[in-house]
């Protein structure tokens, strides 16, 4: 039962002009990018990070090393195509506010499940991919790390969004209801009986009791994929 952190890439060059990046090779962070991804990375600089995950696309690749570079401990970031952005086909690389003129705009808006792009992928492919990757990648992690470790995914808006739908048991038809901003932190947890998901598009705060403390008391199995009756008593603070 690891726990993952999803990141969105910082703010592109795409996306501070309204443009549709897609997959279109060549799209950096802007200098608020930038400087977004350095605040994540310090927001994560006291969280052990076991291992760590990105879109192959550059702005992903440039924010995940804004973040691993912060690391206490030497860190390589792994890069997974199934984590890259949405394939908007015909689409990418077009102004927002003219695709928005598009009838598939309405089905994009209200109806994602049916939504394909011309020349690209279905949204329900999308989430498909994604939330298969994510999945995979954090059985790797218990496997090799064990229950405790947190991991991080730095992904697209879109592609964090319906993986968030997936953890909340929500439907790809109502993902549009999801905010994730540039560089903002989504936090999700995967048990035997149900994903939990700890918080979504945050922006501040120090995230190191996502560690737990080294010598912390172990719960029972059953304790830990259970839901706490009346909320609970929070995560533990404390040097890890």
């Amino acid at each position: 039962m690891p726990t993952v952190i999803l990141v969105r890439h910082g703010r592109s060059s795409a996306n501070a002009t309204g443009v549709l990046a897609g997959r279109l090779p060549g799209v950096h962070l802007d200098d608020a990018g930038i400087r977004q991804a350095v605040a994540v990375g310090e927001r994560l600089a006291g969280v052990r990070l076991a291992a760590a995950v990105t879109s192959p696309l550059e702005r992903c690749r440039e924010t995940c090393r804004e973040i691993t570079t912060r690391q206490a401990a030497s860190l390589r970031a792994g890069s997974d195509k199934q984590l890259s952005e949405c394939d908007y086909g015909e689409w990418q690389g077009r102004p927002l506010k003219e695709l928005a003129k598009e009838k598939l705009w309405k089905t994009v808006q209200a109806q994602p499940s049916a939504a394909t792009f011309p020349g690209g992928e279905s949204m329900r492919a999308m989430q498909a991919r994604a939330v298969a990757a994510v999945r995979r990648h954090d059985a790797r992690v218990a496997a090799e790390h064990g229950d405790d470790a947190v991991w991080l995914a730095v992904s697209h808006g879109d592609v964090i969004k319906s993986i968030l739908a997936d953890a909340l048991g929500t439907h790809l038809d109502l993902f549009q209801r999801i905010h994730v901003d540039p560089a903002s932190v989504s936090i999700v947890r995967y048990t035997e009986s149900r994903p939990f998901v700890i918080g979504t598009n945050t922006h501040a705060g120090d995230l190191a009791w996502l560690t737990p403390p080294k010598k912390a008391r172990r719960t029972s199995r059953t304790r830990r994929t259970d839901a706490e009756v009346g909320g609970g008593a929070g995560p533990q603070t404390g040097t890890p």
